[in-house]
């Protein structure tokens, strides 16, 4: 095994505490923070912290810039406008669990997008440990009792969070397979600042609903934290393993995000973790152990 492709298995460990950041993040401020401002705040304020790493290599490569726009755009649609803003309305009229449930599912349209489209295998052995992974993710979710899952209403911020669990995988394979001449910082740079640009006229929009959104200290830090952990953080990192391990093996660390999710609200909000949190954990690492093994398809 490589140097490169130990570092993004290790790295599969980090990603979705980076991801889970923003999702506690969100609940925590979901009554003072606008959802649209939130994520314009959090991506503009990313975009200028890349800007200085980026600008020189996005000029010299500014007619790659100008050929792969469409792609740009649609990728800061998908990443920044779906999966940032969209998120966190929709996180305002569903719950934790219908969250959990539905993301669930992403990546699983992840490696049903890179098989039908770009034709990326799986083993026997890799598709019994995606099954085992969602499992155990689902016992998480359904607290160890399926009546819980029967017992489950849909609201319409359940079908934003369908909308977005798809967009990531949209996203996700997108970036992976439509090829491009730029780096992986000035590309991501460039998506960003798409994504940005998208957002501006829905806070024209928001602004005009609910009233400008105040700019003190709470909200500037939040935002900054917002850009530097779960956004450059963690969708670099994501990027990297990508890179490394391909689309099917590296949608696996999303079943991790649940568990991080409960872990961290045990240590920072004093929620209890029950013995489904054990079973699930229990099912779910092993099965990404087997989904990312290396077999013949």
């Amino acid at each position: 095994m490589q140097h490169d492709e130990r570092v993004a298995y290790a790295l599969m460990a980090v990603s979705p505490a980076l991801f889970a950041s923003n999702v506690l993040v969100a609940r925590a401020v979901a009554d003072t923070l606008p959802p649209v401002a939130l994520a314009l705040g959090r991506w503009g304020i990313a975009a200028l912290l890349l800007l200085p790493l980026a600008a020189k290599p996005l000029w010299r490569a500014r007619r790659a810039v100008r050929r792969e726009l469409f792609d740009l755009f649609v990728l800061g649609v998908l990443g920044m406008v779906i999966c940032g803003a969209v998120v966190y309305i929709g996180a305002q009229t569903t719950t934790a669990t219908n969250i959990g449930l539905i993301y669930a599912a992403s990546p699983v349209f992840m490696i049903v997008l890179a098989r039908v489209f770009y034709g990326e295998t799986m083993s026997a052995v890799q598709s019994l440990g995606v099954a085992l992974s969602l499992a155990g993710v689902v016992t998480i979710i359904a607290r160890g009792d399926p009546g819980v899952l029967l017992g489950l209403t849909f609201t319409v911020g359940d079908l934003y969070i369908l909308g977005c669990s798809f967009s990531w995988a949209v996203y996700t394979v997108w970036l992976q397979h439509r090829p491009s001449a730029l780096a992986a910082t000035p590309r991501f740079t460039a998506i960003t600042i798409a994504g940005v640009a998208a957002l501006v006229p829905l806070l024209f929009v928001e602004a005009a609903m609910t009233g400008a959104p105040r700019l003190d200290a709470f909200t500037l830090g939040t935002m900054l934290f917002l850009a530097i952990v779960p956004g450059i953080g963690a969708y670099q990192t994501y990027a990297f393993v990508q890179r490394r391990l391909g689309t099917s093996r590296t949608s696996l660390l999303m079943y991790l995000i649940p568990i991080y999710n409960a872990g961290l609200a045990w240590v920072l909000l004093g929620e209890t973790l029950r013995p489904y949190h054990f079973i699930g954990t229990a099912m779910v690492l092993p099965g990404i152990w087997l989904a990312t093994r290396r077999g013949r398809p």
